[in-house]
């Protein structure tokens, strides 16, 4: 279960090597300058700091959800300005059990670039190995990254209503089990989740450290979802959903989709 996903021992052989570019994704929804904060008190040596609002994803619209997805000549220009190109292993952390690296993750998939892994632990477990650390940012490379759009890795609001309860389509709500329920909802307008969703809470990929469990723990926990025709996935905005479209990779299902848009997007029709 490593096809995605990088140990900090393999991340520490191959940080300082050129052909490799690491992002510090570290973000918090509840305050949105806090990821970039703990960039500048100290960050794995070398790496770049990208927020999720300004650099991987659009400004919020009427409809579209939250966070919606990055131009796509934006976000080649984010990539080019951090030295990437067509080739280059790109290494996501952050210090959120990997919903903000794995949103990296899924946008380089979708525009292209399949060299990129999740560094498995995060932060914490580049520290808590003693590993270099540093308080200085790196200076703005030249890269040739050209995207290559995979549409077929995303659907719409559309879509979702068009696949809805069709026999062997999945549709999976990413987010914790009291906002799936309607119990409570700290972010959004509207409480509850999309008809005919079965939930999988995000956090459950990793432990309480962050570490993505083991392949059979995850496949247990997915279960007869593995088996689905077709797996669409969502979450509040798109973001921490990427952590379940991680996992469902990791164990073969990379052709799963996201709804980008998300509860957020689909609660702006109410």
């Amino acid at each position: 279960m490593r096809r995605w996903l990088i140990s900090v021992d393999e991340l520490a052989a191959c940080y300082r090597e050129p052909g490799t570019v690491i992002a510090d994704c570290r973000f918090a929804l509840q305050d949105t300058e806090l990821g970039a904060r703990h960039y500048a008190a100290g960050h794995i040596r070398g790496s770049h700091y990208l927020h999720l609002d300004r650099d991987l994803s659009s400004p919020k619209q009427k409809h579209g959800g939250r966070h919606p997805l990055p131009d796509v000549e934006r976000f080649e220009q984010t990539l080019r300005a951090l030295g990437i190109d067509n080739d280059t292993l790109v290494v996501a952390y952050d210090d959120s059990r990997g919903a903000f690296a794995a949103r990296l993750w899924w946008l380089l998939r979708y525009f292209g670039h399949d060299r990129v892994r999740v560094l498995d632990g995060g932060y914490r477990a580049w520290c808590d190995a003693g590993l270099p650390v540093s308080t200085d940012a790196p200076q703005p490379a030249a890269g040739k990254f050209t995207a290559c759009v995979r549409p077929e890795l995303l659907v719409n609001r559309e879509a979702v209503i068009a696949l809805r309860g069709a026999p062997g389509h999945l549709l999976v709500d990413s987010r914790e089990s009291p906002r799936y329920l309607g119990l409570e909802e700290p972010i959004d307008p509207h409480a509850g989740h999309i008809e005919g969703a079965r939930n999988y809470p995000w956090q459950e990929v990793t432990d309480e450290h962050g570490r993505f469990k083991a392949a059979d723990a995850q496949r247990v926990r997915w279960g007869d979802a593995l088996a689905a025709e077709d797996i669409v996935v969502y979450c509040g905005s798109g973001v921490t959903a990427c952590a379940n479209l991680l996992s469902l990779a990791e164990l073969g299902r990379d052709d799963a989709r996201l709804y980008a848009g998300s509860w957020s997007d689909w609660c702006s029709y109410f």
